[in-house]
């Protein structure tokens, strides 16, 4: 679970997603809770006819997952997630105020297509954003953040509805969607589908002097040493900066670039992994999506030979 909690940490387009999907389902989570309520005091409906209530939004969300495909072809991912989102807070506001059956129910279908396209939107920007190696992890990250909203919400929704009315509540819920919207000026969603997330495979082995045994050593210390132009630096530190949020996402406990202060163009990269075990793991986690960031990072390198990568590992003092 570490490992996927730390890949999150460092991947942008993971955390814009968890807070997306924390927004939204705190606030949607009070139509579920409050549903019943509404079905039994404002409707007057039997449990059969809360059974036709919840069969209104299912009908919604398979009708939203045929349509889904066509509607993701003339929408962004970010537009469909703020025009749905928009979508139930309507829902949740009318279900709180309406009281005709066929206008809730209505309603309701409607809810259920913004609920599909939602929960889509959600699953597949981070499976797309996600390693093969990571997956399973950060999917429990992902579900944690949303059923954890979820239950919390419905926990909250309850407890302000039980002092201030069903309507009220529903208004606020509907209300605090809206305000969840603003999250998407700084998280803003994307689906990386045509991101290439399988392993380059393109870092070599490690030399190792035949004496020592470094698969029970560590933690390891990596250096990367290179030679760039100065008027360059700042493009390339940009650039390093970018691969080394993926060093860190990828197992490193620490990561900086260092600068000499009596040679203007040698700029060394140091990276700090938990053991020699550990390190071996990420030379097998490098994407192929990394490896361009990689490779741009090695276009400054001005030397006439490759930039020097030492493996350091610590010895035990005793």
């Amino acid at each position: 679970m570490r490992a996927g909690l730390r890949y999150v940490r460092h991947t942008p387009a993971l955390q814009a997603v968890l807070v997306r999907a924390a927004a939204f389902i705190i606030g949607a989570s009070a139509l579920w809770a409050l549903l019943p309520l509404v079905a039994r005091h404002e409707l007057h409906f039997s449990a059969a006819g809360y059974g036709v209530l919840l069969g209104a939004f299912g009908l919604g969300g398979v009708t939203g997952a045929v349509l889904l495909t066509r509607i993701k072809q003339t929408l962004s991912t970010n537009s469909l997630v703020v025009i749905a989102t928009l979508i139930f807070a309507a829902v949740t506001l009318t279900v709180g105020h309406v009281e005709k059956p066929i206008l809730v129910m209505a309603s309701l279908f409607a809810g259920g297509v913004a609920w599909i396209a939602l929960l889509s939107t959600f699953n597949v920007a981070v499976q797309t954003a996600t390693a093969a190696w990571v997956r399973a992890r950060v999917l429990g990250a992902y579900m944690l953040v949303f059923f954890g909203g979820w239950a919390f919400g419905s926990a909250l929704w309850g407890w302000i509805a039980d002092r201030f009315g069903v309507s009220v509540t529903l208004s606020i819920a509907a209300l605090s969607l809206l305000v969840g919207l603003t999250t998407a000026f700084r998280f803003k969603l994307i689906c990386s589908e045509d991101l290439d997330l399988t392993p380059s495979l393109h870092w070599p082995e490690p030399k190792v002097v035949p004496s020592d045994k470094p698969d029970k050593s560590g933690p390891v210390l990596v250096t990367v040493e290179y030679r760039i132009d100065p008027e360059k630096a700042e493009a390339f530190k940009n650039a390093a900066r970018r691969l080394g949020e993926i060093r860190q996402r990828d197992g490193a406990l620490y990561w900086n670039l260092f600068h000499d202060t009596t040679d203007g163009g040698r700029y060394v990269e140091s990276y700090l992994a938990d053991s020699w075990a550990e390190h071996l793991r990420q030379h097998g986690r490098v994407t192929k999506a990394d490896k361009e960031i990689e490779d741009d990072v090695l276009a400054y390198h001005v030397g006439t030979s490759p930039p020097r990568v030492s493996h350091l590992i610590a010895e035990p003092l005793e």
